[in-house]
């Protein structure tokens, strides 16, 4: 199975770099194959907790090379929910790449669990970052809103319910007004959701952490006119 790994992360921001700069970004260092895929910027100030700037991905299989190439443009450029990213935040942006694996469908809605396991790294480029191995699930439901006889979906990353420490009902009821249902939320709507389920890995890197990498592997920092270089962290 293929999993999330530094490449992915690093040719993110080799994209997002060669696009402030009006360039093409340097060929990756991974293989190519079909996979589902996300990835997710976050922002971090002044040590606080990272705040999300962007997440889009898709639910199918994708070339990788060309899907981490185009999502992490979308995702930082072109999220509804978000003003762009500026080439001047790009020292505050961390990097998450996600591959999501083992889809099972046609599922109660509480069939599915959201713990994970959080493994540090212990390669000299990766000293302060880690990686997730998501050990259970994300999950996409499908139901027809009752009130305009529509179909709506949504769809959480494994990790997202973990982090905002809900309940398994509380994920769901955010995932139902994810998708823009409106409308009182019945326990005769939560058993009328089509639920999958899917597992999935991470890797996430800070932008500095970037620097150090490309530094070490190619000689020299990227170059970004108008952006001050990380200091160490």
């Amino acid at each position: 199975m293929v999993s999330a790994n530094r490449e992915m992360v690093v040719y993110c921001f080799d994209t997002l770099v060669a696009h402030y700069n009006s360039e093409q970004p340097p060929p990756p260092s991974f293989d190519d194959g079909q996979h589902p895929l996300f990835v997710t910027w976050k922002k971090v100030v002044n040590g606080g907790e990272p705040r999300l700037r962007g997440c889009i991905g898709t639910l199918e299989a994708r070339g990788l090379i060309n899907g981490f190439r185009d999502y992490a443009l979308t995702s930082a450029l072109r999220d509804r929910r978000f003003p762009p990213i500026q080439a001047k935040e790009l020292p505050s942006l961390e990097c998450t790449v996600s591959i999501l694996t083992d889809y099972e469908s046609d599922l109660h809605y509480l069939d599915w669990e959201h713990a994970q396991q959080r493994i540090l790294c212990n390669d000299p480029f990766e000293s302060l970052c880690f990686r997730y191995q998501v050990g259970k699930h994300g999950m996409i439901i499908e139901f027809t809103d009752p009130d305009y006889n529509t179909r709506r979906s949504a769809t959480y990353l494994p990790e997202v319910a973990a982090h905002e420490g809900w309940t398994q009902t509380e994920a769901i009821d955010s995932l139902i007004r994810k998708a823009g249902y409106n409308g009182a939320i019945t326990e005769s709507l939560r058993k009328r959701i089509k639920l999958t389920r899917y597992q999935s890995t991470l890797f996430t890197m800070h932008y500095s952490e970037y620097v150090a990498y490309v530094k070490t592997t190619r000689g020299a920092s990227p170059s970004l006119a108008g952006v001050a270089k990380p200091s160490n962290h």
